[in-house]
């Protein structure tokens, strides 16, 4: 397994009234994936600022290629992608790599 890591920071906006289901349903997935080799970390946060928005923020072991290839394609995911529809009105992704870190030892860049 490669040293790399990469981070993905998805935002999520949930449907008005939507938003705890779909906590619950990504709170399923993050058990799943937890459960994953190359699974480093993941934190759910609330916005404070945007009541209807959930961000995670995972941390991977690997790249955003061997990411694509080898987590998105779990039939789990495909599940939880189904039921989006109905949870959110929008996703945003940003794929990070650590270079820099403090006060934790979640990545490989201190």
């Amino acid at each position: 397994m490669t040293n790399q890591q990469v981070q993905l920071n998805i935002r999520f906006k949930a449907k008005p009234g939507k938003k705890e289901e779909f906590r619950k349903e990504l709170s399923s997935l993050i058990e799943e994936m937890s459960s994953e080799k190359a699974f480093i970390s993941a934190i759910v946060s609330d916005d404070l600022d945007q009541p209807d928005d959930l961000i995670i923020y995972e941390t991977w072991q690997g790249t955003r290629d061997s990411w694509l290839a080898e987590e998105f394609i779990k039939p789990y995911r495909k599940n939880y992608e189904g039921t989006l529809g109905d949870l959110i009105v929008d996703r945003s992704v940003s794929w990070l790599q650590p270079n820099r870190e403090w006060g934790s030892h979640i990545t490989n860049a201190y």
